[in-house]
């Protein structure tokens, strides 16, 4: 796990008005601006009705590219919101790739997610991971692998960050 301070403009401008992030799933989140927001992405299936298996998302959660609009909604204006957070989780295939690239000995099926944490708290944007697993281990490689892959990826799109 690492917790890094980004850039919050630059990071900001990254996740609401660019595709960077839309490919994540999202867990959860919450804005605070003149309410709270709350925003759970578990998809219901029963929303798309007698066709559900056949129009329905084949994920659990929304991707970010499915509330990015609505998100950027509440939050944009001339004021900036009093807080918000949101949960990204890695989709599995890019878990699965992660875990093959990196040659770890790691089962895709013993991986819950591989989280991003967003935490904007009216001045500051911080981002930690989180690594959870459906067993135990002792094993640290694929966390370091995942916090080594955020750092790159957020390098590779032009978003400062600092450990924190």
């Amino acid at each position: 796990m690492i917790s890094l301070l980004l850039d919050t403009k630059h990071c900001m401008s990254e996740l609401l008005l660019r595709n960077t992030f839309d490919h994540f799933l999202f867990i959860e989140g919450e804005i605070t601006t003149y309410n709270k927001f709350t925003i759970d992405g578990y998809i219901r299936k029963e929303f798309y009705g007698d066709n559900g298996p056949e129009t329905a998302p084949a994920e659990t959660h929304s991707t970010w590219d499915r509330l990015r609009d609505f998100c950027f909604s509440i939050i944009k204006g001339k004021q900036t919101p009093l807080n918000f957070r949101f949960i990204f989780s890695l989709p599995k295939s890019e878990t699965d790739r992660l875990i093959a690239d990196k040659q770890l000995d790691f089962q895709p099926d013993t991986v819950q997610g591989l989280y991003l944490n967003f935490k904007y708290d009216g001045s500051v944007l911080a981002c930690t991971s989180g690594t959870s697993l459906n067993t135990f281990t002792l094993d640290k490689s694929l966390e370091h692998a995942f916090d080594k892959w955020i750092c790159e990826f957020f390098s590779a799109h032009g978003i400062n960050w600092n450990m924190q």
